[in-house]
């Protein structure tokens, strides 16, 4: 269903299509040069506040790490279709990730939501790495129940629950309880 480089290889691919080298894109996206390359080999599963900001710094959407071939209309994703899956941590270098996101809209050019399917895993209190960058997320909880740490505050989400916050605000997602919860999220990241 997914290949773990493929989020590395485009990534380098649209920082190759803009003649800039590792340390040009890592100084724009205030990121290490190693983390940049960690990310570009497959090894760091990023958290997404440094997609953000590699999106950011090469002038693109967020959803664009996933479009192949971008279409003018609407674009249909299948319940039984292939899915392409983006993996994220909100760990440096944690394997396997904390999060899926399944994009819903991936080849839709122009847009401004990043639609999703989310697979949360557990994570323990200690592992919680809260984390912001520009923009909204909406959540709605379809399966499971997770823990939305917004700032100082905790929300407990059950099935039929949704948040919707903005994302400058130190935050953090995880399933509670042994259960991977599932979710429908869109998320907003100004370009």
């Amino acid at each position: 269903m997914e290949n773990n480089n493929r989020l590395g290889g485009r990534i380098r691919q649209l920082r190759e299509d803009r003649q800039l080298i590792r340390e040009q894109l890592a100084e724009r996206s205030q990121l290490t040069v190693a983390m940049l390359g960690s990310i570009e080999d497959g090894a760091l599963v990023p958290s997404l506040t440094p997609l953000i900001k590699l999106a950011r710094s090469l002038g693109v959407r967020l959803g664009t790490f996933l479009d192949d071939q971008p279409e003018l209309g609407p674009v249909i994703t299948r319940a039984a279709g292939a899915k392409q899956v983006m993996r994220v941590s909100d760990k440096c270098g944690a394997q396997p990730s904390d999060l899926n996101f399944f994009a819903l809209a991936a080849n839709k050019q122009d847009r401004h939501m990043e639609p999703f399917l989310l697979e949360i895993f557990p994570s323990s209190a200690e592992d919680c790495h809260l984390s912001s960058h520009e923009g909204e997320e909406f959540i709605y909880l379809l399966s499971g129940s997770i823990e939305v740490i917004y700032g100082t505050a905790r929300h407990t989400l059950a099935p039929g629950d949704s948040i919707y916050l903005d994302s400058i605000v130190a935050h953090h997602v995880h399933s509670v309880g042994p259960e991977t919860a599932k979710a429908l999220a869109v998320i907003f990241a100004p370009c």
